[in-house]
């Protein structure tokens, strides 16, 4: 199976141009859920492809406001690219979105194209969920603040955290796109007055710039500090070590996630992401 016959193609692709500001991809994050989203610009011979600009990237730089400084170069592929060495290429940089570029922008391919060929089983493969399955799972406790909960994501670098209750009993799954839907981009203020959070503030994490012996806010993503427990998902969707990857890529698609937990009986053992599922291609 060839990219061509999973890809999305170019008039199916959302898109941002240069010059843009975030705010013009950030809407795209919180209404469509993406990860990421292709940048072009216009030129006398078409649109020529500059890059990606991701969720991590608005909130890494929370400062920076023009799509140009934020956009990044990422691999590409080409429509006659066969599935097995994109899908080898994915893990090895795990970038979920990658650009078909050939001479032009031409489509893209994600993750989920992928895994969608595993459910329908246009890509064969009989290895069963355990022999993908990650043991190492990121958690955090229900009480943590979603400011912490979102360092503790991007620190373990992936893009979810199962939510433990007092008893260590797994209740709930939050990802960063439960962030994104909830952050608030604000303008900063000129001077300090009452815009910079303390410890009593609803609203914690903000970019401040340090200026002299003046702090001058920046343009913020702003994230409320209430419990995980408030925002995670509650009605969890698990599977066994022995179920099919072909049965774990129609669940990830049927119930729209990402990720599974791997459950023993009630037993939190592992994880099943769906960047996983491609060690099995």
């Amino acid at each position: 199976m060839k990219v061509a016959e999973a890809m999305t193609p170019r008039d199916e692709v959302v898109t941002a141009y240069i010059p843009g500001t975030r705010d013009d991809v950030l809407a795209h994050f919180q209404e469509r859920s993406f990860s990421s989203v292709p940048v072009l610009k216009e030129t006398d011979d078409g649109d020529e492809f500059r890059g990606l600009i991701s969720r991590d990237d608005l909130i890494e730089r929370p400062d920076e406001d023009q799509l140009a400084l934020l956009v990044r170069e990422v691999p590409t592929t080409t429509r006659e690219t066969m599935i097995e060495e994109l899908a080898a290429q994915i893990l090895d940089t795990e970038y979920r979105r990658v650009p078909v570029v050939d001479g032009g922008f031409e489509g893209i391919i994600t993750v989920t194209d992928l895994v969608r060929a595993i459910a329908d089983g246009d890509v064969e493969t009989d290895a069963t969920v355990g022999s993908v399955a990650s043991r190492d799972v990121n958690t955090t406790y229900s009480g943590t603040p979603l400011t912490v909960v979102e360092r503790e994501i991007y620190y373990a670098n992936v893009p979810y955290t199962v939510v433990l209750d007092e008893e260590a009993n797994m209740i709930g799954i939050l990802t960063e796109v439960d962030v994104i839907d909830v952050a608030r981009v604000v303008e900063g203020e000129a001077d300090t007055g009452e815009s910079i959070a303390d410890e009593d503030d609803d609203w914690m994490w903000e970019g401040i710039k340090a200026v002299g012996n003046r702090y001058l806010p920046t343009r913020n993503v702003e994230i409320p500090a209430d419990p995980a427990s408030e925002f995670m998902t509650a009605d969890l969707v698990t599977i066994s070590k022995r179920r099919s990857v072909k049965e774990a890529a129609q669940l990830l698609l049927t119930n729209d996630i990402e990720q599974i937990p791997l459950v023993s009986g009630d037993e939190l053992v592992g994880i099943v992401r769906d960047i996983d599922l491609l060690k099995a291609v």
